[in-house]
């Protein structure tokens, strides 16, 4: 069976379309309903009905699915297995998101150096979208972003960053004492909202539009710096990932407040890859997550 005609069945799949599916691929449409056809005739079955515009797939197709896609992932591990053993390049080119290099990368880096000596280290900071991009266009060997399903990507989870709310030394809240702190207690405070676009913060939303007296939003930032300093200078209250706050709340300067209804709300990092590459270098950061089972894949 023709591995290429397995790739497209998969990426149509994902794509719903085979315009899309060609483009992604970089052949034509004809070429990608060749492969189709070919496929078909293999399976003696047709794996598409084609209403219009619109593809779904037939019950064989749903049925064949799950082994295609795994047939595919197991030929691009060891294609890149055969291909790349016992070579490093001399360059990683790494993408992150703003909050991941400002509080996560100078680690992760100083990991790699120490893993691979000669390796010459190159960061790029985006949104994960901007990420994703330069990953598929391979600008790009590494990256750290938000969850993203895409059959072309490999991803693994590689951190969950709690958000809790965090007052200023002095602050009322911030008064000793067992157990945890209602919503409520924050509707008559000054907020300092910070907002970094990512479907994480819902929850959040939702809680503080759950209120009947919601807090007062003075402040609505898209800088975690900017945020901390307004908090600090005692401007405002405000939720923010934990791993923001590290140096202050080693410092005293912030002090965090658990909230009930806030409990469990975390922004999650993935590591992701194309299929197959940069494997020894994904194992070698997988392996500084605690409790991590190396090469766990997002399905």
């Amino acid at each position: 069976m023709n591995i290429e005609n397995i790739e497209a069945f998969v990426y149509i799949n994902h794509y719903g379309s085979f315009n899309k599916a060609a483009d992604v691929l970089y052949i034509s449409q004809p070429t990608v309903t060749a492969r189709i056809q070919s496929l078909e005739r293999e399976l003696d079955c047709r794996v598409f009905d084609r209403l219009g515009k619109q593809i779904h797939l037939t019950e064989k197709g749903r049925q064949f699915l799950p082994y295609a896609q795994q047939i595919l992932q197991v030929y691009q591990s060891g294609k890149h297995q055969i291909q790349s053993k016992g070579l490093v390049p001399d360059e990683l080119r790494i993408g992150s998101t703003v909050s991941v290099s400002n509080y996560l990368m100078p680690h992760l880096l100083l990991h790699l150096k120490s893993a691979y000596p000669n390796l010459t280290l190159k960061l790029t900071t985006a949104p994960t979208e901007a990420l994703i991009d330069k990953l598929k266009a391979k600008d790009i060997d590494l990256a750290f972003i938000r969850k993203v399903v895409n059959p072309a990507i490999q991803a693994y989870p590689f951190c969950e960053d709690p958000i809790s709310l965090y007052v200023y030394e002095g602050h009322p809240l911030a008064q000793p004492g067992p157990g945890r702190t209602s919503i409520q207690s924050i509707r008559e405070e000054t907020l300092v909202f910070f907002e970094c676009g990512s479907l994480d913060w819902l929850r959040l939303h939702r809680v503080l539009e759950s209120m009947e007296q919601p807090p007062n939003i003075v402040y609505q930032v898209d800088n975690l710096e900017t945020a901390k300093k307004l908090v600090i200078r005692k401007a405002g209250i405000c939720f923010l990932p934990a791993l923001s706050v590290q140096d202050e709340v080693k410092a005293g300067t912030l002090i965090r407040v658990d909230i009930a209804e806030t409990e469990g709300i975390s922004l999650r990092t993935s590591l992701i890859s194309l299929n197959g590459e940069h494997a020894g270098f994904v194992e070698s950061l997988l392996e500084i997550v605690p409790g991590r089972t190396p090469n766990r894949l997002i399905v």
